[in-house]
């Protein structure tokens, strides 16, 4: 409240666009272990999607982040507080849900719900009335008495994804969020996730090491390997349009293709037995194509310019560790 009124003082005044998280050199190392290492990046309001391996130093960046952890040397902020000095703060405005299982099993999801929706300073009455409109948007409230312990994997995430969510935060950092759950599960909790961001505006920091998952829901990627950032862009910038087209046809595909590799063009298989993809030099390949599908009387099933994925990200370490090998 007190923010937002300062904010606003000013008549017609532009505010300027805080990132949710800024990082500055930050550093954090464990006897002879870095963890982190000169990290410095700057991730955005929205669904930011935090990827690296285990190990990478994504736990114990959300660790400094909470306040939970000071750094070795370096800065950190989120939400445009300093998380050396302002962890109490921090943790008002910010959910959290942890990778481990840490739901007590003989108590039932409103009992811990509430529980912690009090801790957060929620007066009584209303942390009731928060964590039955929380648990009913995850999915649990018809199951909201039951014991923890009889519940699925898939059940327990939605608890903690409740406790991240009760108290109206500002920003949630979400830890592994689809661990040990199935193909449908984990559809489920990331269209949670979306909705989180989408309906609720509340920003979102997902780490995971699945690239696909936070292709589908993430506005911004984050990439830190050995606590050390790769690579900080858009999801948009990263998948953007390839220069490389896909072409399926209905026979006659290794005619065709001897046919534009002989006019000069690069050409691939796709894994499929009427399938390939050539290179976009220019506009003439397409050209080539297409009298090529006309000349021999085949039928052109489709021609798709291909996107860029997240796992190109990973392309260049991992050919390098199997040149190794």
């Amino acid at each position: 409240m007190d923010n937002r009124a300062a904010g606003n003082r000013g008549a017609g005044a532009t505010l300027p666009i805080v990132p949710a998280i800024v990082t500055d050199s930050l550093t954090r190392t464990f006897g002879l272990v870095t963890a982190l290492s000169q990290l410095t990046v700057e991730m955005p309001t929205g669904v930011v999607g935090l990827v690296g391996a285990n190990g990478a130093g994504k736990s114990t960046l959300i660790k400094i982040l909470l306040g939970l952890l000071p750094p070795t040397s370096g800065r950190a902020q989120i939400l445009g507080m300093d998380c050396r000095t302002d962890g109490l703060q921090i943790r008002q405005l910010v959910g959290y849900m942890p990778e481990s299982d840490c739901l007590p099993p003989d108590v039932s999801a409103t009992e811990f719900v509430v529980h912690l929706a009090r801790m957060s300073g929620l007066p009584s009455a209303v942390a009731r009335e928060r964590t039955a409109d929380t648990l009913r948007h995850v999915g649990l409230y018809e199951e909201r008495y039951r014991p923890i312990g009889g519940y699925s994997t898939g059940m327990k995430q939605r608890v903690k994804l409740a406790q991240a969510l009760v108290h109206d935060p500002k920003l949630v950092l979400l830890d592994e969020p689809t661990n040990g759950l199935d193909p449908a599960g984990r559809d489920e909790m990331l269209g949670l996730i979306q909705r989180i961001g989408s309906e609720f505006s509340i920003s979102v920091v997902v780490t995971s090491h699945l690239l696909g998952e936070l292709e589908r829901i993430a506005d911004h990627i984050v990439v830190i390997e050995g606590g050390v950032l790769q690579r900080s862009t858009s999801t948009a910038d990263a998948t953007q349009l390839s220069g490389v087209v896909l072409v399926e046809v209905t026979d006659q595909a290794a005619e065709i293709i001897a046919r534009l590799r002989a006019a000069g063009a690069q050409v691939a298989d796709a894994g499929g037995s009427q399938s390939f993809t050539v290179e976009l030099s220019d506009e003439t390949v397409l050209d080539a194509v297409q009298r090529a599908v006309a000349d021999l009387g085949v039928g052109l099933i489709r021609m798709q310019r291909r996107r860029h994925h997240l796992t190109e990200f990973f392309q260049p370490e991992q050919e390098a560790a199997d040149a190794q090998q």
